[in-house]
């Protein structure tokens, strides 16, 4: 519960203000596409979790709605506020949640990799996920401009 509540509490504060609305629409590009990635993973038996706050949703709410759409936002925050390389930093936040936070989640046994499933696909997947997620928001600020 406490992975659920916690980021959002934290982004609460956190969040640019000023900029809410275009954070908001990219962690929901996150949240989305993780989610669509991770139900896919479950219901295809490539990995599983054991233990969730939510019986009727097969993944892991917490991580889906919370834990990766708001590190994911606060990363691309601080790279646009900052002026850095979205590209890069983000690739190495997907680099510590497929290496680092899933082998210990695997650990103390809450995340369950099956078949041929490895950590580098689950990186893979988080690549994808930051890359559909950047674009997308990309070509909604594009829009935005052209009006």
């Amino acid at each position: 519960m406490g992975a659920f509540i916690l980021p959002l509490v934290i982004l609460y504060f956190l969040i640019d203000r000023k900029k809410a609305f275009h954070l908001g629409f990219y962690g929901f590009n996150v949240h989305v596409w993780f989610h669509y990635i991770d139900t896919a993973g479950v219901y295809n038996g490539l990995w599983t979790y054991p233990y969730q706050i939510n019986t009727i949703i097969p993944v892991s709410f917490s991580l889906d709605a919370s834990l990766i759409p708001v590190s994911f936002m606060l990363l691309y925050q601080w790279t646009i506020n900052h002026h850095k390389n979205y590209y890069v930093y983000a690739t190495a936040l997907c680099l510590f949640f497929a290496f680092i936070f899933k082998p210990l989640l695997t650990g103390i046994g809450f995340f369950q990799l099956y078949e041929w499933a490895t950590y580098g696909h689950l990186f893979v997947f988080y690549l994808a996920v930051i890359l559909l997620s950047k674009w997308i928001t990309n070509l909604f600020l594009y829009f935005e401009k052209q009006h």
